[in-house]
């Protein structure tokens, strides 16, 4: 072990100190952002001059980003013009315009395949409708199995993509080398390879799609925040929108669609609610010049949790590690603003990278970004119209992934005000999927999202279940269940028997992964008995199951 750790010491040390010395300032530096979108970039708007607002409007969306601006338009197309998209900076602004932009077709549900196909079948229409290029780059999809396991989930994915018409293959490590030639086949039992994957543009996709809605009546105002919503009690005792406050005046509306990010918390707090969303720092970085890399694929190596993004003739580099940084509030103005990128803590995803692609080892990095995300408790977005409040509809929590279920998730939305309902079976979305009660317990969406972030790139195994923020409600029976054997299972803060065991299995703490100087629980065997069931076959718990049900019948 001493001489690759000496290596990685080598490897991290020239990488970070290059960054460093290329970085003027990381709090509000914008290089390196896909396609060199910068702050001036920004400053050149298609909507100028002081914001008139009506007095009116069917529907009010709140932020300008990739979901605000997927909403506008899908309501344009549904024939609902009478629309106003408020953006308190500029379009992209917060989460959006930093993006990756990565487009990866293939899910493991038909629901989010087809909310992608959406996205990027409108992304090749677009610039015909618009004269507005989105910045669609179709340069395909690659993702590294490095065991058994991971390659059988390849294969359900390419199974399911067929149903829905996406092209993809199994390639074997000879293939793999043949397709990507800088890679590192050496330690990989194959490759799902999808040719329909690419990227996006942010800015240059938000531009269309308001230019397209703008066109038809829907209203675009930048630099125009929100205030207040107003509410009004319902018969039935529940509360409606009514009105929306704004820094440039009123707007009666009764609808409202949150898409404002990582902000969200803050418009859902103005009409009393709150939802399992925290923000946490999320970044990638850019290398310089790879002499070889044009036109190669994305790459998505899982299980060292990294990705590599095409950027002309560079790449950027970025992932999912165990300890991100958590945020707890975010500054109003910090519109195109970034952080100083944690070395320690992205660390990981450069010796990944080098594993995976050895010329990086002595390629520099040309920049940072390191911005603010929104997660949840499940890695799955918030939509849908609030159980308490009508007429207030959440779309936000992309967990960064909004630029690739924008324009699905948009459709989807207008549908949802339109006419009460989404087209397609959207409750893995849907806001009511939570225990309204939880969404205010801070401790239980931290550490849900945590663990979710953490286990981004895990395979999606059929009987997995949560370690974080568990056994905070128990039946009265939970102790008597657990000395014969329980092994439980979370459902809205509940502990609730899965299937018996031979020994007492008791869910502990959470420990965090290990991260932030948290210790490993000792007692495993919780752990131990959730590992034992991730396979796509009969689970370890299948024998005692049935050996449950022989013993019944006798």
């Amino acid at each position: 072990m001493a001489a690759p750790m000496k290596r990685w010491q080598r490897i991290y040390k020239s990488l970070s100190l290059r960054a460093v010395a290329g970085t003027r300032n990381a709090t509000t530096s914008t290089r390196g952002v896909p396609y060199e979108k910068t702050i001036k970039d920004q400053e050149t708007s298609l909507y100028c001059g002081p914001p008139t607002l009506p007095s009116e409007a069917d529907v009010v969306v709140i932020g300008g980003g990739s979901l605000g601006c997927n909403t506008l338009y899908h309501l344009a197309k549904l024939g609902i013009t009478n629309t106003v998209l408020l953006e308190s900076h500029k379009l992209t602004a917060g989460t959006t315009w930093h993006t990756a932009g990565l487009v990866w077709r293939l899910r493991p549900s038909d629901a989010e395949i087809h909310l992608i196909n959406t996205t990027r079948e409108l992304l090749m229409r677009l610039e015909e409708e618009t004269d507005i290029n989105p910045g669609w780059i179709n340069n395909g999809g690659l993702f590294i199995a490095s065991n058994k396991g991971r390659l059988d989930e390849y294969k359900r994915l390419v199974t399911i993509g067929r149903t829905q018409g996406i092209e993809s293959y199994i390639l074997d490590p000879a293939e793999t080398k043949k397709l990507y030639p800088l890679m590192n086949v050496s330690d990989i039992v194959g490759t799902l390879y999808c040719p329909g994957d690419g990227t996006v543009d942010p800015a240059g996709f938000c531009t269309a799609l308001t230019r397209a809605a703008s066109r038809v009546g829907a209203k675009v105002i930048e630099g125009c925040a929100v205030n207040d919503i107003k509410t009004v009690d319902t018969l039935l005792g529940g509360r409606k929108v009514t009105e929306v406050h704004t820094t440039h005046g009123v707007i009666k509306t009764g609808a409202v669609v949150n898409a404002t990010g990582a902000w969200a918390r803050d418009i859902t707090n103005m009409v009393g609610v709150d939802i399992p969303l925290a923000p946490m720092k999320h970044a990638y970085v850019v290398t310089d010049k790879i002499p070889g890399i044009e036109n190669m694929p994305n790459v998505r190596d899982h299980d060292a949790s990294v990705y590599l993004r095409l950027q002309g003739d560079a790449l950027s580099i970025g992932g999912y590690e165990k300890d991100p940084v958590l945020l707890d509030k975010l500054e109003q103005d910090f519109a195109f603003g970034l952080y100083e990128l944690d070395w320690d803590v992205f660390s990981t995803h450069i010796e990944g990278a080098v594993n995976r692609i050895n010329i990086l080892e002595n390629t520099g990095i040309k920049s940072t970004v390191c911005g603010p995300e929104s997660f949840t408790p499940d890695h799955k977005p918030l939509m849908g119209e609030d159980p308490t409040v009508q007429g207030f509809y959440h779309c936000c929590g992309f967990n960064s992934a909004g630029m690739m279920l924008g324009g699905g998730c948009g459709d989807q939305m207008a549908k949802w005000v339109a006419h009460g309902r989404p087209e397609i079976d959207m409750f893995g979305y849907d806001i009511r999927r939570f225990h309204t009660p939880l969404n205010s317990d801070r401790f239980w969406v931290t550490a849900r999202s945590h663990e979710s972030y953490a286990k981004n790139y895990s395979i999606v195994f059929p009987h997995d279940e949560a370690l974080a923020a568990r056994n905070q409600r128990k039946s009265p029976l939970h102790d008597v269940l657990e000395a014969q054997g329980c092994v439980f299972q979370e459902r809205h803060g509940w502990e609730r028997p899965g299937w018996f065991n031979s020994e007492p299995t008791p869910v502990q703490p959470y420990d965090w992964y290990g991260a932030y100087e948290n210790q490993p629980n000792t007692d495993q065997r919780y752990n131990t008995a959730l590992v034992a069931d991730y396979t796509f076959d009969f689970p370890l718990h299948h024998k005692f199951v049935s050996m449950d049900i022989r013993i019944y019948e006798k």
